[in-house]
């Protein structure tokens, strides 16, 4: 066994000493080095059905001998298994990786900026005293015990319970590539020993799945009351809104949020009549098919309008939009 090989060898058995299921990734990579279902050859752990990479960690010591005598191979930890909700701050992969909408604001540089300004948000101090490992690229990943009789899964940024820009979390379901291992952008190292402390209670708050609810038809006001080109740029984008496919849905509301606030900052439709309309025209975006949540739509909405609402557009008077 060479050097490497018993370098991730000893960082596998080190996770396992600590409770934390392992399996391995590819030498070099962060893809698990188990078969996948496709081509399960339903033999040896198999043999009454695929089991992937969740299942198959493990702790058990000799199982990892067996495992990593045969290659270098890198280190996951079954966040599930292990117990483990893992907050990983990432950095931007390249210069078009910028902050999303809500988060393009003086100091948000990376995830470790936007998880700081959380907190203050929360009124909370930013948990770093806990296991923390650097990522390849400079991230960090911050380790917490996951909390009893919650069911928390894997985060992606903004999407669905998601912190936010740069922000995603490991729970049921995900996996962490651990300290020991190696990929072409370098390797993942330990900052901090000390035990993973306790998921905050309000991160444990804001990472549960909120339930999806139904937003209410919008009021409208009395048809003489509107501009008329006002009143064709409200249904214009009331109507696009309501076209929105999936996976276009985010851009989509907020494109229609900031050209409505455009209207709002030139004092010719009111904020609440724009809110009540694109929260009406979002409503099919609540649905299984998709990681929307009301809490998402709202905040994507006040975020365009606020946006717009900086930018005024000149509105032709009423004899002239006719």
């Amino acid at each position: 066994m060479n050097k490497t090989a018993k370098t991730a060898l000893a960082a596998a058995l080190d996770a396992a000493a600590r409770g934390w299921h392992v399996f391995p990734l590819r030498p070099g990579s962060k893809i698990p080095a188990l078969h996948g279902e496709k081509s399960c050859p339903r033999t040896g752990p198999c043999t009454t059905g695929h089991l992937g990479w969740e299942q198959r960690a493990t702790t058990d010591p000799d199982r990892i001998h067996r495992a990593w005598s045969t290659a270098a191979f890198n280190i996951g930890i079954a966040t599930g298994p292990a117990g483990l909700v893992v907050v990983d701050l990432d950095t931007p992969k390249s210069p078009a990786d910028v902050p999303t909408p809500g988060w393009t604001r003086e100091g948000i540089a990376d995830g470790h900026d936007v998880f700081v300004s959380l907190c203050e948000q929360a009124g909370k101090p930013v948990p770093w005293e806990t296991f923390t490992v650097r990522t390849a690229r400079g991230g960090s990943h911050l380790y917490f015990t996951a909390p009893p009789g919650v069911q928390l899964r894997n985060t992606e940024g903004d999407t669905g319970s998601g912190l936010g820009w740069k922000v995603d979390t490991r729970a049921g379901g995900g996996y962490v590539v651990a300290a020991g291992s190696t990929t072409p952008d370098g390797a993942y190292t330990i900052l901090d020993e000390r035990p993973p402390a306790e998921l905050p209670t309000w991160l444990v708050q804001a990472l549960t799945p909120k339930p999806r609810t139904a937003i209410s038809a919008p009021v409208l006001p009395p048809a003489e009351r509107m501009n008329s080109y006002v009143d064709a740029a409200l249904r214009g984008e009331r109507d696009r809104v309501a076209a929105a496919q999936p996976g276009a849905h985010d851009r989509t509301l907020f494109a229609a949020a900031v050209a409505l606030g455009q209207l709002v900052g030139a004092g010719t439709l009111p904020s609440g009549t724009a809110e009540s309309h694109l929260y009406a025209a979002a409503a099919h975006m609540l649905n299984n098919r998709c990681d929307c949540t009301e809490s998402k739509i709202r905040r994507t909405i006040a975020n365009g309008l606020r946006i717009g609402a900086s930018d005024p557009r000149t509105v032709p008077t009423h004899r002239a939009a006719r």
